[in-house]
């Protein structure tokens, strides 16, 4: 006789419990936290890599050490605030900048990089001086027409004169009977009085210290905005890269 059973023999019930609201807020502060770090330093490392890639270019157009006039700020640097445009949308920038307030660097920078025409200001010639020449005088200041005579420049190699340039436009200041190394630096310096060179120097009947021209052109040699927006198309996978860490 097969047994016989009454009813259910047994009831099975599985209850899930999800995690508390608490939980979620706690998971989606960190995830927003994450992710906006990322911002500032995809940011970050956005305006480092245009401002290296601006200097980098202007080495190599052989304009020296203009480019160490470049450089970025960003919000990283600034103590990492970013910008809320509402209580879901943030952002997060950097900016490229002279760090020079020179005249001269701006303009230099703003020649290269955008083309100019250079008029002089306030005078008739635009004065280049001799690459034979120092640079700079006492104090700093670049060796001028001006500043010639107040700078010692006139005891130690002569005085200045004026003849007309080898073509129109042009104008030339010379010094009569200079000698200069026939090694190294130029080092120019006046005649002796016994009218014997020195061993080792050589003698310029007329020697051009200042070449004056009414204006002179700069063609742009760097692309900064060129740079600039290639660095913009790396900054999703630049993102990506600091979401990932």
């Amino acid at each position: 006789m097969a047994p016989h059973f009454c009813g259910a023999l047994a009831m099975f019930k599985a209850t899930v419990t999800g995690p508390s609201s608490s939980h979620f807020r706690e998971l989606e502060r960190q995830i927003r936290d994450k992710a906006e770090r990322a911002l500032l330093e995809a940011s970050h490392e956005a305006g480092r890599r245009a401002s290296s890639g601006i200097r980098a270019a202007m080495s190599r157009a052989g304009l020296g050490r203009l480019g160490n006039a470049i450089d970025a700020t960003s919000d990283l640097d600034k103590g990492g605030r970013l910008y809320r445009s509402s209580s879901r949308e943030v952002s997060a920038s950097s900016a490229i900048h002279l760090k020079s307030r020179s005249e001269r660097t701006v303009g230099a920078v703003e020649a290269y990089t955008r083309g100019a025409t250079i008029r002089p200001r306030n005078a008739r010639w635009l004065w280049i001086p001799s690459p034979e020449l120092q640079r700079r005088v006492k104090g700093g200041a670049r060796l001028t027409p001006a500043n010639w005579q107040s700078s010692g420049l006139a005891q130690r190699i002569g005085p200045l004169v004026k003849i007309p340039g080898r073509h129109a436009g042009e104008v030339l200041l010379i010094v009569q009977a200079v000698t200069i190394a026939t090694k190294g630096r130029a080092n120019p310096r006046r005649l002796p009085s016994r009218g014997g060179v020195r061993a080792g120097r050589e003698l310029r009947e007329n020697f051009i210290a200042f070449t004056g021209i009414r204006s002179t052109s700069r063609q742009a040699r760097v692309d900064p905005h060129k740079i600039i927006e290639g660095v913009r198309a790396e900054i999703p996978s630049i993102l990506a890269s600091k979401l990932e860490k």
